[in-house]
């Protein structure tokens, strides 16, 4: 008997609920590409573009809108003589800086093995040659930066970009840019003169509802899935749970493909919703063990803190008490201790990642403050924990203290 065989008991495309499939049409975002349109509308009239900036959570359609429209723009655009438009599109997920950007655009720009290093250059050396490399192109030139927030505070090149032209940099090249972020702060953290270039049209992709997520999960289901191979309701179920807890069309699909490779590992002949229920769970143990890749031994021990008092039933909880139960743990396990201003870093950077949500208190002239609890079930965020911090003493006391208060 052979090991490897084909299954074609529940999907019949599996690649359409995957992040890179591109639908044919644009579901449920008919108000975004409206906006989005007028926004490009200056490219076709062969007027200097706009500068555009989309932001809205992970999974809300900003990138496959993005893309889905300049396929059209591009497509469209040919019946005009007097408009010549190329598109340039960079991800800036491991780009931390203007001066990186800059980097990666001019060896997008340049031919193999002609590229420049990443290091050695004045940053307005590498500025030039992206503006050599810009104008050798002419015409009008859309930049796409996908995750912009990533470089933080250090945006010279967002400043200077949409200004290349009217500052004398380019001689005839019009360059439009098109930022995208997940982060609905980082507009506000921007120098104000960017904020006036780069955000000269704004965008923003709200969450989407269950009734929305549901028809984007009818159309893909119809072609990933064989006829007959999902329950009743769990096209719904997916759909509800997305859109109880982040609105993403990527969360919902991600939870209906889970649950289509389950049933078939288990050789059922359909999706039922405990199929789903159990993606859930795996998807949900996902996260917080990706989240907990980026944190430090003191990021995992202040987590473990909020795991120890939700095994107490005493969350949602204060930092001051979070800190305590650290220290405690910090004792326990031989570790030096940081300071409690420290530890709350950490738990801005476990709420940033979705493992902890965080209620402002407001109590009048004692200040505000906020009360940390666990935005994942119980059970994935100590499972994530016992495999990826070795304290095995320490988590089971917290499992045993968890099951004398029946919490799961």
């Amino acid at each position: 008997m052979s090991r490897f065989e084909r299954k074609r008991t529940i999907f019949r495309n599996k690649d359409a609920l995957g992040e890179s499939y591109q639908p044919p049409e644009i579901e449920e975002r008919d108000e975004e590409i409206a906006a989005y349109t007028d926004a490009l509308q200056p490219v076709v009239d062969g007027w200097e573009p706009n500068n555009i900036f989309i932001y809205g959570n992970t999974g809300v359609g900003k990138t496959a809108v993005t893309e889905y429209l300049l396929e059209e723009l591009q497509t469209d655009i040919e019946r005009y003589d007097d408009v010549d438009l190329s598109v340039i599109s960079i991800n800036c997920k491991t780009l931390n800086s203007s001066y990186q950007v800059a980097v990666r655009l001019v060896n997008e720009l340049r031919p193999s093995g002609s590229e420049i290093s990443s290091t050695g250059y004045p940053q307005q050396t590498v500025f030039s040659k992206l503006y050599d490399e810009l104008d050798a192109i002419g015409g009008t030139i859309l930049i796409v930066l996908d995750e912009i927030d990533s470089i933080g505070d250090r945006d010279e090149l967002l400043y200077e970009l949409p200004r290349a032209r009217s500052n004398g940099y380019l001689e005839t090249t019009r360059v439009g840019v098109i930022g995208i972020s997940n982060d609905f702060k980082f507009r506000e953290q921007l120098d104000p003169r960017v904020q006036d270039t780069l955000c000269e049209r704004e965008l923003q992709f709200p969450p989407y509802d269950a009734a929305e997520l549901g028809n984007i999960l009818a159309s893909r289901a119809d072609i990933a899935i064989a006829d007959d191979a999902y329950e009743n309701g769990v096209l719904e179920l997916c759909a509800a749970l997305a859109a109880r807890d982040s609105g993403s069309a990527r969360q919902a699909l991600d939870l209906l493909r889970l649950a289509g490779e389950i049933a078939e590992s288990t050789d059922a002949d359909s999706i039922r919703e405990d199929h789903v229920e159990a993606a859930r769970s795996k998807l949900e143990q996902e996260r917080v063990e990706e989240g907990m890749r980026e944190l430090t031994t003191h990021g995992r021990l202040t987590l473990l803190a909020v795991i120890s008092k939700a095994a107490k039933d005493e969350t949602p909880c204060r930092t001051r008490e979070i800190y305590q139960e650290y220290l405690d743990l910090c004792e326990s396990s031989e570790t030096d201790s940081l300071a409690q201003r420290s530890v709350y870093n950490h738990l801005s950077d476990l709420r940033m990642l979705g493992i902890l949500s965080a209620a402002e208190n407001r109590s009048g002239s004692r200040g505000n403050y906020y009360s940390y609890s666990l935005n994942v079930p119980f059970t994935s965020a100590i499972e994530a924990m016992a495999d990826v911090l070795y304290l095995d003493r320490e988590i089971k006391v917290i499992r045993d203290i968890a099951d004398m208060n029946d919490i799961s």
